[in-house]
């Protein structure tokens, strides 16, 4: 664990560290202790963790995983932070994940499974799923631009990104339950959301821990390409769920890709840091 800790503990860090930030973590347990690794659920970028509250927490403790979820400083009932930077989002996972009681597995959504990449750097997860990822880039842009202009122009300009309901759910979530969880929404930090045009590299992860990508090949937000290619980083073929939209937390058929996931969990082993982080 040295080579780890000397990449974790960097020299930024203790020069310029991130402002502390009260932050929202919600969570479920099971009713039995199983011994399974806890989850912790990052959300997208406007997201909060009651986007994981609303089915897949109290999903995954019901097949016995402790299931967290955490809004990222100016998201859900986490502390406003209008300036926050990505590095600060990194830090907002970092710090909850040390704080849980077990080596825990990190799920990302959106945006917030580019905080997730970042995050593997800097602790030690057991694992990792990268829901619908998206790791910015001028190509993810221009896709962004040409399915909803209107929504995504105002970003370029540290306006809000507002993404619509086509790109987020499917046809087959009902329209109450969509204009709810739209209304939900709120804003990322301004520099956080430029550093989806300038993502720049990924480190290595802290004991190459396991790495699923799923999504929709049907997502308006991620492109399918955009999926295989992420998934390719890590080494694999992309996990897809046909028919869904972009938030497939929060749309009709929600079950099959958290079943999906928690059943890919159960099946894959522990990297080998995890007996050296226990």
């Amino acid at each position: 664990m040295t080579a780890g800790r000397l990449r974790i503990m960097r020299g930024r860090e203790w020069a310029r560290p991130v402002r502390p930030a009260r932050r929202e973590v919600l969570s479920v347990l099971p009713e039995l202790e199983q011994g399974r690794p806890p989850l912790l659920f990052v959300p997208g970028f406007g997201h909060g963790a009651w986007a994981f509250a609303e089915h897949w927490l109290e999903h995954a403790a019901s097949r016995g995983f402790p299931a967290y979820a955490v809004s990222l400083r100016g998201h859900g009932g986490s502390e406003p932070a209008p300036d926050a930077s990505l590095r600060a989002y990194v830090h907002d996972v970092t710090q909850v994940a040390a704080e849980l009681p077990r080596q825990a597995v990190l799920v990302g959504h959106g945006a917030g499974a580019l905080v997730v990449a970042h995050a593997l750097a800097r602790y030690p997860a057991r694992a990792a799923v990268l829901v619908a990822p998206v790791f910015g880039g001028w190509s993810a842009l221009g896709a962004a631009v040409r399915r909803n202009p209107v929504g995504t122009l105002p970003a370029l300009w540290g306006g809000r990104l507002r993404l619509n309901r086509r790109q987020l759910f499917s046809a087959e979530l009902p329209d109450a339950a969509a204009r709810a969880h739209l209304a939900r929404l709120g804003r990322a930090g301004r520099r956080a959301q430029w550093r989806l045009l300038f993502p720049g590299g990924l480190e290595p992860a802290v004991g190459r821990p396991p790495v699923l990508v799923l999504g929709s090949p049907d997502d308006r937000v991620v492109p399918a390409a955009a999926l295989t290619r992420v998934a390719r980083r890590y080494g694999s073929a992309p996990l897809l769920f046909p028919g869904m939209g972009h938030d497939v937390m929060l749309d009709a058929r929600w079950r099959e890709p958290v079943d999906a996931l928690l059943d890919w969990l159960v099946k894959e082993p522990a990297p080998a840091v995890a007996a050296l982080s226990r």
